[in-house]
């Protein structure tokens, strides 16, 4: 089968979507398939076998959020071009159009490749633009992941604001209708988690045969066991600390509360520009004991949740929780909660502990609890790499995936 993939950040060190489509396609391509991937920038790495198809991507959101306005200095003329006029226009008024914009190029590429390439069907990874329902009207088939409706963040950015324009800004940032609108008309849309996709039913209205669950997978080659000494009394959170969805704050503020009471060195890998968790380290009087990484190279994480003493995950929701099962892999104790797929993935009490979400105070009792019990941490670790391994292989999310092609494909050729 010949199957196109959209990703508007390419890269697997932009985030989860990047992840998903570098292991997926891979899979794919040793399964006998032609992939194909248009993706924005930070571009995809070239796996053996996929073909990676460049487009240019201004992300002019970001570059207003900087004060950069001339971003078309060497094309002044790109400016009139009609999508990326869109995408000015709607920035500036705080609209978050970057997903929609590329959804719009990636149609048009699409086009142009249709002339020398006959593709079976279109993959759209975490896009949902409007532009992709132009490539199911053209007659694509056409399957998207969700790993969670953009109204949760929504929800949970404006009711963490601490100020009235902050929630009015985050009530501009995300889609209203776009995601909504463009998932009722795919031909499939895949959720990492039973949550997710219960979450995709209720606030879309979409029927459970549109909805498929796939889990997604942990390379548990890359994130292993290694014989590296633990650094005492460490802690890592991985991920976008700025995102209110992720719980940063309220690891932060159970840290606050232990700071009297015992030792302990928090590890934050997130980019170097991060905000909150400086910010918030500084006002909780834990900026000492609190380090931000910047970008890591994959052995440089891996190593890392080796090192580790526990894994924090403190998510408000979650459509799979990455980190948390990468730590899993490696046979780190994990700290999550309640929200989202967590359940799904950590058994609470068997291969990791779990506490309601947005509770600061539970954080810390969990968190005292596991730096004080090296032999429950030493379970846990065990339990986790155990878990991973038997049920969240790449090889699995492609054969499930593989199959829901060959359905979508087969319910396509009837229509015609």
């Amino acid at each position: 089968m010949k199957v196109c993939f959209l990703l508007h950040q390419g890269s697997m060190y932009s985030g989860g979507q990047g992840i998903y489509a570098h292991h997926l396609t891979r899979e794919l391509v040793e399964l006998g398939h032609e992939v194909h991937v248009i993706a924005g920038p930070p571009y995809a790495e070239l796996v053996d076998g996929v073909r990676v198809h460049k487009l240019r991507n201004y992300s002019i959101y970001r570059l207003l959020e900087t004060g950069r306005f001339f971003f078309f200095g060497r094309h002044p003329v790109s400016f009139f071009h009609p999508i990326n006029f869109y995408e000015i226009a709607t920035s500036r008024f705080g609209f978050f159009s970057v997903m929609a914009a590329f959804s719009f190029r990636a149609y048009l590429k699409l086009r142009e490749l249709a002339e020398t390439h006959h593709f079976d069907l279109v993959h759209d990874v975490q896009g949902l633009g409007y532009g992709t329902l132009l490539t199911r009207a053209n007659g694509l088939p056409v399957v998207a992941n969700i790993h969670h409706p953009l109204q949760v963040d929504r929800e949970n950015s404006i009711r963490l604001a601490r100020t009235f324009n902050d929630k009015i800004r985050w009530a501009r940032f995300y889609p209203f209708f776009m995601q909504e609108l463009v998932a009722r008309r795919m031909d499939r849309i895949i959720t990492g988690s039973q949550a997710s996709a219960a979450s995709v039913m209720r606030l879309f209205r979409l029927p459970p045969e549109q909805v498929a669950v796939i889990y997604d997978g942990v390379d548990t080659e890359a994130f292993r066991p290694l014989e590296v000494p633990k650094r005492p009394d460490s802690l890592l959170y991985v991920g976008n600390s700025d995102d209110r969805n992720k719980g940063a704050r309220y690891l932060l503020e159970a840290l606050a509360l232990l700071k009297g009471r015992r030792h302990f060195r928090l590890t934050v890998v997130d980019r170097p520009n991060a905000f909150l968790v400086p910010m918030l380290s500084h006002e909780l009087g834990i900026e000492d004991r609190v380090t931000l990484t910047g970008r890591l190279s994959r052995e440089e994480l891996v190593r890392l949740y080796n090192q580790a003493t526990l894994v924090v995950s403190p998510s408000l929701y979650e459509g799979f929780g990455l980190p948390a099962a990468e730590a899993m892999a490696c046979g780190t104790p994990v700290l999550a909660t309640t929200a989202g797929a967590f359940p799904e993935v950590i058994e609470d009490g068997v291969s990791g502990l779990l506490v309601p979400p947005g509770d600061a105070s539970a954080l810390a009792d969990a968190i005292e609890r596991l730096m004080d019990d090296a032999e429950l941490r030493q379970r846990l670790g065990q339990e986790a790499r155990r878990r991973i391994v038997d049920h969240f292989s790449w090889r699995e999310t492609a054969l499930r995936t593989q199959a829901l092609y060959q359905e979508v494909r087969s319910e396509a050729v009837r229509r015609c």
